[in-house]
């Protein structure tokens, strides 16, 4: 790869505790050109934060972790995506060169973040990885198949089908394998998913059908 410049996206809906601390990471690195903020109809001070820390702040008004997603993709101008979340406490301090390493080094062209868990973790070792065993049996055996921390090129990205909400992750990460794109998991440490906190059970099923709907999509049977 000849152009080693990053744009990261954070998608962010209502994350005004801990928006400013993933920013002022990722600022951290050097290789980061661009850092853009999608605020997803978020009726707390997400967006005002993002601004005052130095981030593009774009808005997207359609709820839905995939569409801001996709709002994030029309203003990156760098050739190196990274999406991560902002709901996290603890990223490590070289998380976006930890993210691109194999993407620079062409040992990889897309890649996926293992970590380890504070808490949390439910949604996908009940619903995800069982029904990815079951449809998907020659699949590789990913760690956090659903984690939203990835980094890949622009390119690769305009050619897959987002899902609108929480079944993206997921969608992409099949799509990818589908295609034949070489496929590495990183280790980006220990993390704090702070939404876990609140995570209540209407929206642990509203978050399982999405993910399973994803999943269901991209089965084949011939």
């Amino acid at each position: 790869m000849k152009n080693y410049d990053v744009t990261v996206i954070i998608p962010a809906r209502n994350e005004e505790k801990t928006i400013v601390e993933v920013i002022e990471n990722v600022k951290q690195s050097k290789i980061v050109k661009q850092i853009i903020v999608v605020n997803n109809a978020s009726v707390d001070y997400t967006a005002k934060y993002a601004k005052e820390a130095g981030a593009e702040v774009v808005d997207c008004n359609q709820q839905g972790k995939g569409n801001a997603m996709k709002c994030g993709m029309r203003y990156a101008k760098n050739n190196i995506i990274v999406f991560i979340d902002a709901d996290i406490k603890g990223y490590s301090e070289n998380l976006i060169d930890v993210l691109t390493r194999p993407l620079v080094q062409n040992e990889s062209d897309f890649v996926k973040s293992t970590f380890e868990r504070t808490q949390g973790g439910t949604v996908t070792e009940i619903v995800v990885k069982p029904l990815l065993n079951l449809l998907f049996p020659d699949m590789y055996s990913f760690s956090e198949p659903i984690s939203g921390m990835i980094a890949t090129r622009k390119s690769i990205l305009d050619e897959l089908e987002f899902e609108d909400d929480y079944g993206v992750d997921i969608g992409i990460l099949i799509d990818v394998i589908k295609k034949g794109y070489r496929v590495k998991e990183m280790n980006i440490g220990k993390i704090e998913n702070m939404s876990h906190v609140s995570k209540n059970n209407e929206r642990m099923r509203k978050m399982s059908t999405e993910i399973i709907k994803a999943i269901l999509k991209r089965v084949h049977i011939d």
